[in-house]
């Protein structure tokens, strides 16, 4: 099977767009997705899970309402997790080792969900052997090893796949569509947060499996909150300004749950972009009121696309009577001295914003593995199934998750060093998306 990197002219071409037309809309994933679905119609991918622990679960439960996936084979350390996978696929090959799993003769592509640690070294072995890859994010726990990556899938001509499931959410393209067409102005500021209020832990049978268990409180396994989940909002530096940050200065520190985990539990970081805008990430899992939300600020609006409502600087007219009391308030803050001049405090809208399309649905930021939340998953791994058989790889879809990881990795990189941090102009790679 020959894979197809395609160009920026080939792939407009294939999904019917015109020449003319700038890529840098990223609702032309859903187009380029449905083409490759056309073709794949009749194909079956024969798929390799290694990683059969929870998050493995969630994609196992999606390849089983996908026609064309098949799995032949699963792969896991962890007994229980094996067996898990094996009453979804009973018939499949069971593999402790992800190297056998991957020289499996039958396996055409392999599906990576372990610890962060483990995705360089397994998608880097996949790939040398020839075979089609899909890696939950982020894409590696270092910076090297998101640049080897990268290398060796431009080298391979194979497909990648990494789990960014926003690509694929259907509120977020929209949203992205309604901004690149200037309905919110420019775009000023981009407000990232992610709040939950648990310990992150999960039940260890015996002390010995600690670190296997909890592989997301450890430094040599995480990459903490930055990489579980700042990676996820991190694209949208690249979707809405289109370029990269010059400068970056973050503060990470264990606040509430010292429990000797090694990760921060409670991060912001700072974004500084060469037109002197920012985004910001924060996120502490010690309080959930605000839940999880990116918050896209533009002069005539604003957009919450976690919840995917937009917000008008100048919303239409209230009615009439609510005008009157609005007019009645003005006037009795206009009297009020403050400092000297006269004084009007600053409010903030309580319009309750409109949907930016129908059916939406949304969740709150809480850990939704296992939960039947429609939020681009099943869409992304049909993606890579059709792929794996067409053996054409998605444009832009790698490049997006590469600047996603490195983005979460120099957040982490500037708090360990308590400095602020020039991005490393040897990790820029060629993104026609980006200037």
């Amino acid at each position: 099977m020959n894979t197809q990197k395609l160009s920026r002219r080939e792939f407009l071409r294939d999904v019917g767009i015109s020449g003319g037309v700038v890529l840098s809309s990223l609702p032309l994933f859903s187009a380029f997705a449905k083409k490759l679905s056309e073709e794949a119609k009749g194909g079956k991918a024969k798929i390799a899970i290694i990683g059969t622990g929870s998050r493995g679960m969630y994609h196992i439960n999606h390849l089983l309402q996908i026609p064309q996936a098949d799995v032949v084979a699963i792969c896991d350390i962890y007994q229980p997790h094996l067996d898990d996978a094996a009453k979804a696929y009973p018939k499949a090959k069971q593999y402790k080792n992800y190297i056998d799993a991957i020289n499996d003769p039958n396996v055409e592509g392999v599906l990576i969900a372990t610890p962060l640690n483990m995705h360089a070294p397994i998608t880097l072995a996949a790939l040398h052997a020839g075979k089609h890859a899909f890696c939950e994010k982020a894409m590696a726990r270092t910076i090297d090893e998101c640049k080897e990556i990268y290398d060796t899938y431009k080298e391979s001509g194979k497909v990648l796949y990494i789990g960014l499931q926003r690509l694929f959410d259907k509120k977020y393209l929209k949203a992205i569509d309604i901004i690149n067409r200037g309905e919110i102005g420019e775009v000023v500021d981009i407000r990232n947060f992610w709040y939950r209020n648990n310990d992150w832990r999960r039940p260890v049978p015996e002390p010995s499996l600690e670190k296997l268990i909890n592989w997301r409180l450890y430094k040599e396994s995480s990459g903490g909150l930055m990489t579980e989940l700042a990676a996820h909002q991190l694209q949208l530096g690249t979707w809405i300004y289109k370029t990269l940050p010059d400068y970056i200065c973050g503060f990470g520190d264990i606040i509430f749950w010292k429990d000797g985990r090694e990760v921060p539990d409670s991060v912001s970081v700072i974004y500084h972009y060469p037109n002197g805008k920012r985004m910001t990430f924060e996120s502490i899992i010690s309080n959930k009121r605000y839940g999880m939300d990116e918050e896209i600020l533009g002069h005539k609006g604003t957009i919450e696309l976690a919840k995917g409502l937009l917000y008008k600087e100048e919303p239409a007219p209230a009615p009439g009577i609510q005008q009157l009391i609005n007019q009645i308030e003005h006037k009795v803050f206009d009297n009020v001295s403050f400092a000297g001049p006269s004084w009007v405090p600053e409010t903030a809208s309580n319009t309750k914003g409109e949907p930016i399309m129908k059916h939406l649905q949304v969740h709150d930021g809480s850990n939704t593995t296992g939960a039947d939340v429609d939020d681009g998953s099943k869409e992304l791994v049909e993606a890579y199934c059709n792929a794996v058989i067409t053996g054409k790889s998605m444009p832009m879809l790698v490049e997006e998750a590469y600047y996603s990881g490195i983005l979460a990795l120099l957040g982490n990189q500037a708090m360990e060093q308590r400095q602020i941090i020039e991005f490393p102009q040897e990790y820029k790679i060629p993104y026609d998306h980006i200037k």
